[in-house]
């Protein structure tokens, strides 16, 4: 199966958008793209706002359980970081994350450039896990 990863696509309806960003130019690799390292610092902050929501005092990022990167991030792009819990356990809250480039000339055209599923663990003051206690049902995406 072939499809062009960079055609436009539409914006997720069942998550929330988290966070939005514009890379700048410090924020560049040797090839001028951004970062990999600076988009997956986003991305594990976007994707611990859901937690925060739903867990009770601290937690931390346990695992990156998935990382894609689908197409270069550039200088200028407005970056949206949409999100979604997928699963809560005793411990640990599992969230996806999906990221969309709106290119600076493309007139407000979205495309698609990283997804990731990050897990975080609910931790005492020892800094072991602990339950998650939420607080509440998570509002759907």
């Amino acid at each position: 199966m072939s499809t062009d990863s960079s055609a436009p696509v539409a914006l997720p309806s069942d998550m929330e958008l988290v966070l939005k960003v514009i890379p700048m130019p410090g924020d560049t690799n040797g090839n001028g793209d951004i970062f990999g390292g600076w988009v997956m610092a986003q991305v594990d902050l976007a994707g611990g706002v859901l937690p925060a929501r739903l867990i009770v005092g601290k937690f931390a990022t346990v695992a990156v359980n998935e990382f894609i990167f689908k197409q270069p991030v550039r200088v200028g792009d407005l970056l949206s970081f949409f999100a979604a819990i997928t699963r809560v356990g005793k411990t640990s809250v599992t969230v996806q994350v999906e990221v969309y480039a709106e290119r600076r000339h493309a007139e407000q055209r979205y495309v698609k450039v990283t997804e990731a599923r990050l897990t975080y663990v609910a931790i005492g003051d020892d800094g072991r896990p602990r339950l998650v206690q939420p607080t509440a049902t998570p509002a759907p995406g």
